[in-house]
């Protein structure tokens, strides 16, 4: 189902996906997009995911920009040369969501989320890909009060030079963090990688923090040419067990 509710700047839609089955209350989790949007894909995931037992909200973090609708990809995603096409029309509005743009809005997610009906009061989730894992990340940061579970898959610049990097702030997170990187990837290599455990270790949180071998940048996005379906099902796996072991217990 797709709602509207209001933003930091706007008017926002998300995608809500619900359990197939079962009563509620059930645990809420924000899920983070990529690049290329609020589309199909990212209906089916967050609908395999609340058919886990949770109420998942999608929201359209580039609204600023347009809505789902008219932001959504126009070439076939499939071939590589259509995901670099696709790319070059998405990676421009990652750039405009700054750092002190995504903040306001990372509270309005939240808000929305705790307002959506069935949604239980206690700890939420938070899952992002792509430039969504650093959203997902910030959400645990600012709202570790809330915040229980995090998980990152195939993101990047979570641990870059930036003085606004993603990993500067997790002195402040209480959640438990799932991050499966992909493998010789530029947006998150490996030093980049250790750098971000070192800094999990720091804050002394419990995390796993590993590079899916052969799996590239993109792997879980099943309508692109990055496809990769043994790296996406381990990373369903994953998360199913970090938001079970955390929103369930």
């Amino acid at each position: 189902m797709l709602i509207e509710f209001p933003a930091a700047e706007g008017i926002a839609e998300a995608w809500v996906a619900r359990p197939s089955a079962g009563e509620g209350p059930f645990p809420g989790v924000i899920l983070y997009m990529d690049a290329f949007g609020l589309r199909p894909r990212i209906q089916e995931m967050a609908q395999r995911i609340a058919d886990w037992g949770y109420v998942v909200l999608a929201p359209n973090v580039f609204y600023r920009d347009g809505t789902a609708a008219e932001l959504a990809p126009q070439t076939e995603m499939t071939t590589p040369e259509g995901r670099a096409a696709a790319g070059k029309a998405a990676f421009p509005r990652v750039g405009r969501l700054t750092t002190d743009k995504a903040m306001p809005d990372i509270d309005a997610w939240v808000k929305a989320l705790r307002t959506l009906d069935g949604v239980a009061t206690g700890p939420i989730g938070t899952v992002g890909y792509c430039m969504g894992a650093r959203l997902a990340v910030r959400t645990a940061t600012a709202h570790p009060e809330a915040v229980a579970a995090c998980g990152g898959f195939h993101g990047g610049g979570l641990a870059s030079d930036a003085p606004d990097s993603p990993h500067l702030g997790l002195g402040k997170a209480k959640a438990r963090f799932v991050f499966g990187h992909a493998d010789h990837d530029q947006s998150m290599d490996p030093h980049a990688v250790a750098r971000l455990g070192e800094a999990l270790n720091a804050a002394s949180l419990e995390a796993s923090n590993e590079i899916y071998v052969g799996a590239p940048h993109g792997y879980s996005m099943a309508d692109t040419a990055a496809f990769h379906p043994e790296a996406t099902e381990r990373h369903f796996r994953e998360l199913r067990a970090l938001l079970d072991g955390t929103l369930k217990g």
